[in-house]
């Protein structure tokens, strides 16, 4: 049986189970985020044998029959209506700490991988260090909160430089901060860049940009057109999706390697990149997503990613 962790909302899953019932497979999908309201989750030691069981509503499943293990985009638990204030904080970090317990005693194959692997994997530092070491081509970079070294980079690279987030956290209101060119008008404050640390990197001029999405040792690339337009030409994320020309992108064997020896060197199973082909054919990695979104990518292109996803979790990881 495949375990799928995500929110009921979530397309992706809806497309991957598509595939799923057409293969026959068995497979149950839950949000974590049931526990403990509606959800109960227990885990038992008797006769030195471990089991463990999920109960919803009528329904009991036995969490030992699980084969695979997809960690989508699970929700946090969520107290009972009746705790509030101290009580009901403390039942949500409980019952969190708890359930990632309880995945971690699964040891079945994990897409993208287990949840410890994966907020290590985000680090974007870590990731250019292993990108270098897989072979890529990484742009001029410099991160920390050093005004100095931002100084040395904007003269480096003649001012041609952007800045982005090292993190995943939101500015006030939710907003995201996207990747964004630094002026010469901006660089006269760089002392500012002392309060918090950010990225800075040569800005790598385009030619078209590249999704690829890996599963396992497949590779499924998408050409994002993102020069046509102004909004979308440092991140292409500025743009209204639904107007983004993708079309399918043959990546040359060894680039496509490198995607899948960097997946690899994070203890992943799944990473969706960033890369940028330049003017002259040149192949730069900016990152990868250990759990990107790829759907928009099949839809606009009919690459078969959610079906390579379901002949992983079928296979247990064995391609």
């Amino acid at each position: 049986m495949i375990l799928i962790l995500t929110a009921p909302s979530d397309v992706h899953a809806d497309a991957v189970e598509r595939e799923l019932k057409a293969r026959g497979a068995a497979w149950l999908r839950f949000d974590p985020a049931e526990v403990p309201s509606k959800a109960q989750l227990s885990v038992g030691i008797r006769d030195n044998r471990l089991s463990r069981t999920l109960v919803r509503g009528p329904e009991t499943t036995d969490l030992n029959a699980v084969t695979a293990i997809w960690f989508r985009r699970p929700g946090r638990p969520v107290a009972p209506a009746h705790l509030s204030g101290g009580t009901g904080k403390y039942t949500v970090d409980e019952s969190r700490t708890f359930v990632s317990d309880v995945w971690e005693t699964l040891d079945v194959p994990a897409l993208p991988a287990p949840r410890p692997v994966v907020k290590r994997a985000q680090h974007k530092i870590r990731q250019l260090q292993l990108a270098l070491e897989a072979g890529f081509e990484v742009p001029a970079t410099v991160a920390g909160n050093d005004p100095g070294r931002v100084l040395d980079l904007f003269s480096h690279t003649g001012g041609r430089m952007i800045v982005k987030q090292v993190g995943l956290g939101y500015l006030g209101g939710g907003r995201l901060r996207y990747t964004e060119p630094v002026t010469h008008r901006d660089i006269v404050h760089a002392d500012g860049v002392r309060h918090c640390p950010f990225i800075a990197q040569e800005r790598i001029d385009k030619q078209v940009e590249l999704r690829v999405t890996v599963v396992g040792d497949r590779v499924f690339t998408a050409a994002i057109e993102s020069q046509r337009s102004n909004h979308a030409r440092h991140d292409w994320r500025r743009a209204d999706q639904a107007n983004i020309r993708l079309t399918s992108w043959e990546l040359p064997d060894d680039i496509a390697a490198r995607c899948v020896d960097l997946v690899r060197r994070l203890g992943l199973s799944y990473g969706a990149f960033d890369l940028v082909v330049t003017p002259d054919g040149r192949y730069v990695f900016i990152e990868v997503n250990p759990s990107g979104q790829y759907l928009w990518v099949e839809e606009a292109t009919g690459l078969p990613i959610s079906a390579a996803v379901a002949d992983w979790l079928m296979c247990g990881g064995i391609q």
